[in-house]
């Protein structure tokens, strides 16, 4: 495992429990158990109007793992830049990896404190591989890239992933500009990995979500179509089967393959 950061580089923001947060939203409709009072009352309302984000959550995390898993496996890549990584829970980005390659090396980038102390505690590394964490938010690429780079070595593959974060970039123009210097950053053979909600399964529904979420004081977040996802692969080569939602995306044997409001897709860069 990397060194950790010294206190002076610790995240110097107090974890605020009177806002709800998506992560610990994220994590309550998990199961989990990291979460406050206000993020368990604005899960329940939200879900209130979308019962099924319960089962779109599992199936969101079912789809990393899957992608993971071909990443570390058969797409053979050793090196995972995971950007939102949000509240540790089971069948994390650095655990799928080195269960088929110990020596793989994970980045995980977030900006929540609570997220960043958690993953401190329990994202440890096999110790043939290794993980660290960054305090950065997705509109600080050059941030990012610079710290990661204590990590990850830019002249080979990297696995690039955005699992529900791109949505809290409202402005297209700004969403697909931090994508590209991500991309721009890293070598032919790498990939990116994508979900996203989508007002394409249950739109009414997922509309009226948002905007209950916009209203609660946390992050403002929005929904894309699939072209919107689409727009973020352009110029790699999307691995089969495509764009799709995320439970749909090579579903394994007990994971639901039900449509759910996320699009998944992983993009190769040729």
């Amino acid at each position: 495992m990397t060194e950790q950061p010294s206190a002076a580089e610790e995240p110097s923001r107090v974890v605020d429990t009177g806002v709800p947060h998506s992560a610990r939203i994220w994590n309550y409709w998990l199961g989990g158990k990291d979460n406050f009072a206000v993020d368990r009352e604005a899960g329940e309302q939200i879900v209130a109007l979308v019962p099924d984000l319960v089962t779109s959550a599992r199936a969101d995390r079912a789809f990393l793992r899957r992608a993971v898993e071909h990443l570390a496996g058969e797409a053979g890549v050793r090196q995972f830049l995971d950007i939102g990584t949000g509240l540790p829970t089971a069948d994390n980005t650095h655990e799928v990896a080195q269960r088929t390659a110990p020596q793989s090396r994970v980045v995980y980038v977030d900006n929540d404190p609570l997220v960043l102390a958690h993953a401190r505690a329990l994202l440890t590394s096999a110790p043939e591989g290794a993980t660290d964490y960054l305090d950065a938010d997705l509109r600080e690429p050059e941030k990012i890239l610079e710290v990661a780079a204590g990590t990850l070595d830019f002249t080979r593959p990297v696995a690039i992933i955005l699992l529900g974060i791109l949505n809290f970039v409202i402005d297209d123009g700004e969403a697909r500009a931090v994508v590209r210097r991500l991309l721009d950053a890293v070598p032919s053979g790498s990939y990116l990995v994508i979900s996203h909600p989508t007002t394409e399964v249950q739109g009414r529904e997922m509309t009226e979500a948002v905007r209950l979420w916009n209203s609660t004081g946390g992050a403002e977040m929005r929904l894309r179509d699939r072209s919107g996802v689409a727009s973020f692969f352009t110029g790699l080569d999307v691995v089969e089967p495509g764009i799709v939602s995320c439970s749909q995306w090579r579903p394994a044997p007990g994971d639901t393959s039900v449509p759910v409001s996320h699009y998944g897709g992983v993009g190769r860069k040729p």
